[in-house]
């Protein structure tokens, strides 16, 4: 019985000691989290204290760092002189980054919009030690300080984009601008095709609703996949009232570009000086005595003496605004050729086949036949030209004469357009 009483004492024992070291680590762990609240608090108290506030935003007022960059973008107005000014340099130096930047070929014009680029160390002396100006959006130059020489090496940088071919295409529904801006083409891209069919078409007349168009073009993208240029169109199509106009980019020699329809000839295509055959001019433009009324005007056209009958052609592509009687000008034909030039043939005899108000017509198609209809004292063709709505002497005429491949140059602009026509069959088959 004794025995039992020692065991089970030795049992609270241990028990008793097991709850007084927990009650010592409670009370221990309970002063040092007092401690360290009060601490906190003397801390935050110190931190909250506006003399010290004060004092550390002097510090680190006068703190500036070493190394900086400033970036410039040029506006209207600025010069290179007026850029550099502006930088917080002393005067020896400012003319020492000018000398060098009016040394470089290439930046002889400064352009609205240019980046400039300036780094900076902040305990030199003379404190740039690197600048950049952008030539371009795919190029730039970097100029950069010699090692303990008060002088800049130039190095010319391509930008390394990806270039990507896009195809867009649409049915006009209001305008062709308002078309293309709502497909996402860039507005330089519109400015191009406009320009390239500015010989044929003439944009505010010609375009009709539903009237559609396609376009194959240059895009250059970054490493952040954003689009910072465009390049050059590849292929255009435009359809006006079911006729396609179709353009191909081919290089005919080297580093010579142009534009050719499907049949090899140059978009660039001028007005005939003589749209007729086999006739001598009989009456050039200027003052003279009119045949007819006997008195002295002025002669707004060149006249062409030939046989009735003989085959009168369009001077250029275009598109007919008239095939009637024109008066004093008897049976006549007006074709518009775009926004800038129209031509007028009068006196014919007859029209040519399928002549009427609202065809388009080719360089060189028959529009009609020599004849001595209206106020004429013979056969002939009376022809004008009318650029801006001001008639013009078409003998003195100067415009681009169109280029018609031939020989090897139209076989291997053959060869060409079959490679661009699969370029866009493959463009348009990872759209659908």
């Amino acid at each position: 019985m004794k025995l039992f009483n020692i065991s089970t004492f030795k049992n609270y024992t241990i028990f008793f000691w097991l709850v007084f070291i927990s009650i010592i680590a409670i009370f221990f762990s309970s002063v040092y989290n007092s401690s360290k609240s009060e601490k906190s608090k003397l801390l935050k108290s110190s931190l909250d204290n506006i003399y010290f506030k004060k004092t550390l935003k002097e510090i680190t007022n006068n703190l500036n760092p070493r190394f900086s960059t400033l970036v410039y973008i040029s506006k209207a107005g600025d010069t290179y002189q007026s850029i550099i000014n502006g930088l917080k340099l002393n005067k020896s130096e400012k003319n020492i980054i000018l000398n060098h930047v009016l040394k470089e070929k290439s930046l002889k014009i400064l352009r609205i919009n240019q980046k400039f680029t300036f780094k900076f160390d902040n305990l030199l002396n003379q404190k740039v030690t690197e600048f950049k100006i952008e030539t371009g959006k795919k190029n730039e130059i970097i100029f950069v300080k010699a090692v303990d020489q008060n002088i800049f090496r130039s190095k010319k940088i391509k930008k390394n984009f990806k270039k990507k071919l896009v195809y867009k295409e649409t049915v006009i529904t209001n305008s062709l601008y308002n078309s293309a801006i709502d497909l996402g083409i860039n507005p330089n891209i519109i400015l191009e095709f406009a320009r390239l069919y500015g010989f044929q078409v003439d944009f505010q007349r010609d375009i009709w609703k539903n009237d559609s168009f396609q376009i194959i073009y240059e895009e250059f993208i970054n490493e952040n996949k954003v689009i910072v240029d465009t390049g050059e169109i590849i292929f255009a199509s435009l359809n006006l009232q079911n006729t396609d106009l179709q353009l191909y980019k081919y290089e005919y020699e080297k580093n010579k570009i142009d534009y050719f329809d499907e049949n090899g000839k140059s978009i660039k295509k001028t007005l005939m000086k003589t749209p007729i055959n086999g006739a001598r001019l009989s009456s050039s433009f200027g003052k003279r005595k009119h045949p007819i009324l006997g008195y002295t005007k002025m002669h707004l056209g060149t006249d062409f003496a030939a046989p009735t009958g003989t085959p009168i052609m369009a001077s250029g592509d275009g598109k007919v605004t008239k095939a009637g009687w024109c008066g004093g000008g008897g049976n006549c034909v007006k074709i518009k050729h775009n926004s800038k030039y129209q031509t007028v043939y009068a006196h014919m005899s007859k029209f040519g086949r399928g002549i009427k108000k609202g065809v388009r017509v080719k360089q060189g198609q028959i529009i009609g036949y020599v004849g001595s209809t209206g106020l004429s004292t013979g056969p002939h063709l009376h022809y004008e030209v009318i650029e801006n709505g001001r008639k013009i002497n078409s003998q003195k005429l100067k415009l681009p004469s169109g280029k018609t491949l031939k020989g090897e140059q139209r076989k291997q602009f053959e060869v060409s357009k079959i490679k661009i026509d699969v370029l866009k069959s493959n463009l348009i088959s990872k759209i659908n």
